[in-house]
């Protein structure tokens, strides 16, 4: 069933569903959620668009119930943190690529899903400072380099800044891309209003960090090898290990301190955040997570 011209907003987040159904089912559940929610606010009146939106919602049912074993589905919490893992990763693959000059058609990919993927978070409630800084500055990222390669232009690495609304927040549907330019990149760039040669505007945006032995996630779009060429065979990532505080070891709950359930369910969500870490194999978070965690149980305090 094709989408209705009304629904065009959430297209991209469907298709990333789409490409995430085989390798990662929970991804691409919270991706049609997140349409479908989307969706009803667009337009859930009109006869096309309803008869989509419910066609959307059984999908979402029948996911449901195949993934009932996962705890991503069934708890909240863990989805949560599931999603925001993989977009984090997804990002830092692609800041790493650019920092360093690398820059192709799947690191554009990336840093835009990564934009998509900071959308889907909102369906847990609101997003963090952070993940909305970081979700405006990939999808700049992408219209800005895909636009420099487009025009054969030499993108400038890493965060060479964003200044107020003097970049597009909505890619527009004129213009058009090369043919090989790959699905769910903008077809219309950002445009950096008064500023000569089309370059964007000087701006402090160097406190988005890559963490030590930041990589991309199993799925991420990457070049391959050939193959029938020889295996890769994995080289370890040098990881630095964040310092364990002192005070936190072999500590106990202080006399006369409550606990609130508010308390409690930050607790577990730290720990599941640090679970969700461990499955990137991304010590460094798990520690600060748990980290968090610790603290917060034996002082009532972050």
């Amino acid at each position: 069933m094709a989408l209705p011209p009304q629904l065009k907003p959430i297209q991209h987040h469907l298709r990333t569903a789409q490409e995430h159904d085989k390798r990662e089912p929970v991804v691409a559940y919270y991706c049609r959620l997140h349409a479908m929610q989307t969706g009803m606010k667009l337009d859930s009146k009109t006869p096309e668009c309803r008869k989509y939106l419910v066609k959307l919602m059984d999908q979402l049912e029948m996911m449901k119930k195949e993934l009932s074993d996962n705890e991503s589905i069934s708890q909240e919490i863990v989805g949560n943190a599931h999603i925001e893992n993989y977009a984090l990763k997804m990002f830092l693959y692609a800041d790493s690529e650019d920092r360093s000059g690398h820059f192709h058609k799947n690191m554009i990919k990336s840093f835009y899903t990564s934009s998509l993927l900071f959308d889907v978070l909102s369906v847990f409630g609101e997003l963090s400072d952070e993940n909305i800084q970081h979700r405006k500055y990939a999808k700049w990222k992408a219209a800005y380099i895909h636009n420099c390669l487009k025009n054969g232009e030499t993108p400038q690495p890493g965060p060479i800044g964003m200044e107020g609304e003097a970049y597009d927040d909505e890619f527009g549907a004129e213009g058009g891309g090369p043919s090989e330019e790959p699905q769910n990149l903008p077809h219309s760039q950002p445009s950096f209003h008064g500023h000569p040669s089309n370059q964007p505007p000087v701006s402090n945006f160097s406190n988005i960090q890559i963490p030590p032995g930041s990589h991309a996630p199993a799925n991420t779009p990457a070049e391959v090898p050939h193959p029938e060429a020889e295996p890769v065979k994995p080289v370890p990532i040098p990881r630095t290990m964040p310092v364990v505080d002192p005070s936190l070891l072999n500590n106990t709950q202080e006399d006369d301190m409550r606990l609130t359930p508010e308390d409690f369910t930050r607790a577990q969500k730290y720990c599941k955040y640090a679970g969700s870490a461990l499955q990137y194999e991304d010590v460094g978070t798990a520690i600060q997570n748990l980290q968090k965690a610790l603290k917060l149980l034996t002082t009532g305090k972050e």
